[in-house]
């Protein structure tokens, strides 16, 4: 008989996976599967665990937010350093805010995103490495990118999206900016920049994120979007027009496209991954994996297109 591991992260969302844990369990087991059920402790332990055991199941089934499916990828992608296999992946979205769920067109009903995985097919989708740090669809810096982990559990639970937005205007008069030099590729750019994201996302935050117009999850290329810091009101106006339009040819604005980004920096930038605190560096090399990852889709024409 096949074995799955189901990942299921108890907290993510509105808690509405426990409700449908024992039907969500018999969807994989009337598909033939002998099913193992891992609750995740925290980001370390879960990508300890996936490291340890993953090798043993057939397919890998997460159930949370952004911030599982970052961690389970995680653990896959450490293992299968050291396996002459990929390891198959399948996501039950039931987060808060769900950006990549989105922009894959997956279901966000647990019960028919079970039934989606054992009916759909292999697609392989691009990863992005921060340092020592896998993540599946954003790295960011600057205002507001540390609100997804700095937000309570309880409160993103009670209120979702709407808490990110009240935790957002906590910082609205906290702003920092970063000198630094930027690589693309080997392009180079300088300048002091208040917000930084290096994305393979139709959405970020719960909005339809910048820069997407062409983006693709598998051509194994970021979307860069760099925000200049404003000296003037004007500037301030330029940037907020260009972001509202998705115009990005403003020269307060900076957008790339590339296979790899490199930073460096006079002082150390906090960075966000997948909606989780990935770490501080004064230079950060962040590489594109192309098609590095195995995940079933029922529809797949976002990877297609």
């Amino acid at each position: 008989m096949k074995k799955l591991l189901f990942v299921v992260n108890p907290k993510a969302g509105r808690n509405v996976i426990k409700a449908d844990l024992i039907n969500i369990v018999e969807i994989f087991s009337d598909a033939g599967y002998s099913v193992e059920v891992y609750p995740t402790k925290g980001q370390t332990e879960t990508e300890e665990y996936l490291y340890k055991n993953a090798a043993k199941f057939d397919l890998v089934v997460c159930a949370g937010g952004d911030g599982t499916l970052d961690n389970t990828v995680g653990g896959i992608m450490m293992l299968e350093k050291n396996l002459k296999r990929r390891i198959h992946l399948g996501y039950i979205p039931c987060g808060s805010t769900n950006d990549y769920a989105r922009s894959l067109k997956m279901s966000l009903d647990p019960i028919q995103a079970a039934k989606d995985i054992m009916e759909g097919e292999i697609c392989h989708v691009d990863v992005g490495r921060l340092e020592d740090t896998f993540f599946i669809y954003v790295a960011a810096f600057g205002p507001f990118t540390d609100i997804s982990y700095s937000t309570p559990q309880n409160l993103k639970n009670a209120l979702g999206h709407a808490a990110y937005v009240l935790e957002a205007g906590k910082t609205l008069f906290n702003m920092k900016s970063y000198k630094m030099t930027i690589w693309f590729d080997g392009e180079m750019v300088d300048g002091e920049f208040l917000y930084g994201q290096i994305t393979n996302s139709l959405s970020i935050g719960g909005f339809n994120n910048i820069g997407t117009k062409d983006m693709s999850f598998s051509d194994g290329l970021f979307e860069t979007v760099l925000v200049k810091n404003p000296e003037t009101p004007v500037e301030f106006q330029r940037i907020i027009t260009s972001l509202l339009t998705d115009d990005l040819t403003d020269d307060m604005i900076v957008f790339r496209k590339s296979s790899r980004v490199v930073i460096k920096s006079e002082e150390e930038i906090p960075w966000t991954v997948d909606g989780e605190y990935g770490g501080s560096f004064k230079t950060s090399r962040v590489s594109n994996i192309q098609k590095a990852v195995s995940i079933i889709l029922k529809d797949k024409r976002p990877v297609l297109s």
